[in-house]
């Protein structure tokens, strides 16, 4: 088998040069698709690189659109299969997307694709709950008088976070919601998860020499890197989880799938909303001191859903986790 050209390098080498990947294919992808763009459109590509002049709202709001598609693909797709190729010389097996490995080599004949996929579904939304009771806490930090200023920066993010957010979601057709799913949910699953589950997780157990803490210390890149502040420990927590469920499988589509999950019901909750469907208190189920029994009861199935994956990963190769 062919070898990676960084296989035996450190890690912190392999670290500084997914990072190196990562900020070059993003500039690179980023100036080839807005310049394509500019010609598409026929506007100046420096008035194009200003969003907020040579555009009208709607157009803009589209331009913001395509620049995200663009970030997701050039920021974490592409450098995700460049570096695992660099560090193994065998890309889909470094990422872990081919098939499950058991530990007499047979595939998946102890537990069905099915079983772990449904489990991890029931998992995502059991644990809603859950999320929104840490994201409550997580906005209720306040800050000592000294650090106010940092206070303010940090929540002014926050709000204009949102509100982008927020113009994404508020779409008025399907193929508008159809969209957000594919910008919102698909590709961040799918890139996300290649970056920090498939390549910087691998990296930090190897570093660590302690699965346990390159989870973690992943988990919390993973939701630095988001920079919400707000949002920071359900992330994290998020992470951690998708960590876990990486190495327990032994395949990188299960994380994909769990992330999917947690994004694509946000994206279809917030367009019900938006329609006048449901009512947005739905948004913050487990949030209020109402909602205790029901959060404390999905929580008790997130842990039983949890114990149960981990039970089953027993059967598999496990071994890739430290190399």
């Amino acid at each position: 088998m062919r070898k990676g050209l960084f296989e035996d390098s450190p890690p912190f080498t392999q670290f500084i040069m997914l990072f190196f990947t990562m900020v070059t294919c993003y500039l690179l992808f980023t100036f080839t698709g807005m310049l394509l763009a500019s010609l598409i459109l026929g506007i100046p590509f420096i008035e194009l690189m200003n969003s907020s002049s040579g555009v009208n709202a709607l157009q803009n709001l589209n331009l913001m659109r395509y620049v995200q598609v663009l970030q997701h693909i050039g920021l974490f797709i592409i450098p995700a299969f460049f570096a695992a190729y660099l560090f193994s010389g065998n890309a889909t097996g470094y990422l872990r997307l081919r098939k499950i490995r058991t530990l007499n080599g047979d595939a998946l004949n102890k537990v069905k694709p099915a079983i772990w996929f449904g489990a991890v579904l029931l998992l995502m939304l059991a644990a809603i709950p859950f999320i929104n009771l840490l994201a409550a806490l997580n906005e209720m930090i306040v800050f000592p008088e000294s650090m106010s200023g940092l206070e303010q920066r940090l929540r002014f993010a926050e709000e204009t976070a949102q509100q982008i957010i927020k113009l994404f979601l508020n779409v008025d057709h399907a193929g508008g919601m159809l969209f957000n799913i594919f910008m919102m949910a698909i590709l961040p699953a799918l890139g996300e998860e290649l970056i920090f589950r498939g390549v910087i997780q691998k990296i930090f157990i190897r570093w660590t020499g302690n699965i346990h803490v390159g989870i973690i210390i992943t988990g919390l890149l993973f939701s630095l890197f988001h920079f919400q502040f707000y949002g920071f420990f359900p992330r994290w927590l998020l992470g951690i989880m998708f960590g876990y469920l990486m190495v327990w499988s032994g395949t990188i589509w299960l994380p994909v799938f769990a992330h999917f999950v947690n994004n694509v019901v946000a994206v279809f909750l917030s367009y019900l909303i938006h329609q006048g469907t449901i009512s947005e208190t739905i948004e913050e189920i487990g949030a209020n001191q109402t909602d205790i029994p029901v959060t404390i009861a999905a929580t008790a199935i997130c842990a039983w859903l949890l114990w149960k994956i981990y039970r089953s990963r027993m059967n598999y190769d496990l071994s890739f986790t430290l190399k």
